[in-house]
């Protein structure tokens, strides 16, 4: 069994291989065709992907680079899906990261994890955001903090604010536009990961601003 602690975790280490664990559990039981949120990824890519980033450094730089890079990771992706044996590809994901790679599990996977998660909990149309997670909610809204300004940089003349509904309140981009986006810190995750008609938001203000964020370009 992979070491994963027992009972409601305490920091960002442990609540990145609680999502692991459960969506490990998700794929498990959806199997390796099952669709997922990812454009064109069935849950044995989804599987593949999570695999290959944590050991694959060749294949991570296509993550982040167009191009050849990209291209690299979308053939080993493929090629690793297909395999064949979805059983231990999963238990590869639920075993965690490599020895080196545990110091920072929490900063790599929170919400990488988080948003894969739900990338399978949400397809179809008997999902509803999960309750009870405050803890975590408090997590990501210290990354929304820290990385609202990147995820937000290709926005075209918005100011956005991200607002969670206690009233907490992070400035995301400067424009001449306002608009807030609301939304427990889960659903703002989502919402800026591209998934953007999954996610329970509200999004107010100037028109022009709600359809950049609407249509515009988000995340890293």
């Amino acid at each position: 069994m992979p070491p994963y602690p027992r009972g409601e975790p305490v920091n960002a280490r442990g609540w990145a291989q609680r999502e692991r664990h459960d969506l490990c559990d998700l794929l498990d039981e959806a199997g390796p065709d099952a669709p997922t949120l990812c454009e064109g990824w069935t849950a044995a890519h989804l599987a593949a992907h999570l695999v290959l980033r944590e050991r694959r450094p060749d294949v991570g730089l296509g993550l982040v680079l167009p191009g050849p890079f990209a291209r690299h990771t979308a053939r080993a992706t493929d090629r690793l899906a297909r395999r064949g044996d979805f059983t231990a590809l999963v238990d590869r994901v639920r075993r965690g990261p490599p020895f080196h790679l545990r110091p920072v599990d929490g900063a790599m996977n929170l919400v990488e994890f988080v948003v894969h998660h739900e990338d399978v909990r949400r397809v179809g149309d008997g999902w509803s955001p999960r309750e009870g997670l405050g803890p975590l909610d408090d997590l990501l809204w210290g990354r929304l903090a820290k990385g609202a300004r990147l995820m937000c940089r290709r926005l075209h003349d918005v100011d956005l604010t991200l607002a969670r509904p206690d009233g907490a309140m992070v400035h995301a981009c400067r424009g001449n536009r306002p608009a807030t986006l609301t939304g427990t810190p889960v659903e703002l995750v989502h919402f800026l990961y591209g998934r953007r008609e999954r996610a329970d938001v509200e999004l107010a203000g100037d028109e022009g601003a709600v359809h950049e964020v609407r249509t515009g370009r988000l995340g890293i």
